[in-house]
């Protein structure tokens, strides 16, 4: 097997390390669109509650005496996750063609034909 050169190693390392952010990345957006849809589910089911509301304070439940004011509580939580998933988004974009471009440039490097992986081009959003 041929020796790497240090600069190759160093692509390698920064492609291992990419790699990683993406993954963070990807889990972390999941997790807030996860939190999202919760949100908006609890917002459709407090325009529909009638009667008494009850909020989740810690470990005791509180009624809710305010209920427009938890309706608008809970739409400014809504917009400003919505705001953080597209961040994510445009975070794991800029990753991810980071990665591919880098990864492009190791094969190449390497004397391999271009990389090409299946399953990222089969995910179009």
């Amino acid at each position: 097997m041929n020796s790497i050169s240090p600069q190759l190693q160093n692509q390698i390392n920064q492609y291992q390390q990419l790699q990683q952010q993406l993954q963070a990345v990807t889990t972390q957006r999941m997790q807030m669109e996860s939190q999202l849809k919760e949100l908006k589910h609890t917002s459709e089911e407090l325009a529909k509650a009638k009667g008494a509301v009850y909020r989740n304070v810690g470990g005791i439940m509180f009624e809710v005496t305010d209920k427009e004011g938890l309706a608008v509580e809970l739409e400014d939580s809504v917009e400003t996750m919505e705001i953080r998933v597209r961040g994510l988004k445009n975070q794991e974009a800029s990753l991810k063609e980071k990665y591919e471009a880098l990864g492009q440039s190791i094969n190449a490097a390497m004397g391999n034909a271009p990389a090409r992986r299946r399953d990222s081009d089969d995910e179009e959003d």
